[in-house]
């Protein structure tokens, strides 16, 4: 029987270390403003919006989720090997229930190769394509060397090497085409984009004025770069308006994002190791990404 999980001993090959490619590639808080955008891609390749509609608890609890989403991220890459391997492990554990029918009456499994291998791509996609926008545009150099790191990353889920390509070329020739042929409007499309228009207060104490004040112009930036990142052939069949006046807000909003650069704390732009010892100790008992599949 063919082993799709790594042995232990694997673990270290295949987690990225400091100052590597996807170390430093990942590693800017400004990415979070990608976050919606690869969310909308994962849940509208069919498998994955069919799990998230039937099984998350996203539309209930959208910031244990984007917790969850951090942890798998942040605890992959920062987390150092073993504990890299065990969220891996955890993860591909818990998409082994998700199974069900679509509407058609065909049938769905979350261990698909090409949901998992999908969700992962994204990843990549939205990391680059944040820092085309909100940081800085990376070199092709950059991107093949963030690739050829980030691709192997995705044995610690099960995502086999042959599931997708070896270079950058091939990755984008694989994202367009994945794009343009297997990309639907699911529901869980549309419950990801009621939530960006009127999201549940989070889960710390807050006053209610202070988050009625921020959530509108919050979650007005997230739609817009969510929206605004998305391929226009993939925003038109998902029947997602994008005006003139949206596609300038988007471009002032990345202007902003990139020209704060100089001034962004230290910490903010090493965003990643921070997180993972704040989250140290959830991450370790396993209570919060072990709950939830990442890719729900």
């Amino acid at each position: 029987m063919t082993r799709v999980l790594p042995a232990p001993e694997e673990f270290e090959q295949l987690t990225p270390r400091p100052g590597s490619p996807v170390w430093r590639a990942a590693n800017d808080v400004r990415l979070l403003a990608a976050s919606g955008y690869a969310t909308l891609l994962q849940v509208a390749q069919p498998t994955v919006g069919a799990g998230v509609h039937d099984y998350s608890s996203f539309v209930k609890d959208p910031w244990g989720r984007l917790l969850r989403t951090l942890d798998y991220v942040n605890g992959t890459i920062y987390g150092g090997p073993a504990l890299a391997g065990e969220i891996g492990a955890r993860v591909r554990g818990i998409h082994k229930t998700i199974k069900g029918t679509h509407p058609d009456g065909t049938r769905y499994n979350a261990m698909e190769p090409d949901a998992f291998a999908w969700v992962h791509a994204t990843l990549a996609d939205a990391v680059t394509r944040g820092h085309r926008h909100f940081i800085k545009p990376m070199t092709w150099v950059e991107k093949e060397a963030y690739w050829a790191e980030w691709r192997p990353v995705g044995r610690l889920v099960g995502v086999r090497m042959n599931d997708l390509p070896d270079t950058w070329a091939g990755f984008l020739r694989y994202f367009d085409r994945t794009v343009r042929d297997d990309l639907v409007d699911t529901p869980a499309v549309h419950e990801v984009l009621a939530l960006l228009d009127a999201p549940i207060p989070p889960f710390v104490k807050l006053d209610r004025r202070l988050w009625w004040l921020a959530h509108k112009p919050a979650g007005y930036n997230l739609r817009l770069a969510t929206i605004g990142l998305m391929p226009a052939v993939l925003r038109e069949r998902l029947g997602l308006p994008w005006s003139p006046r949206d596609e300038t807000a988007f471009r002032l909003m990345g202007a902003a994002s990139r020209a704060s650069g100089p001034l962004l704390p230290k910490r903010l732009k090493e965003f990643g190791p921070g997180y993972v010892q704040w989250r140290r100790k959830q991450l370790l008992r396993g209570d919060v990404a072990s709950r939830t599949p990442v890719a729900a």
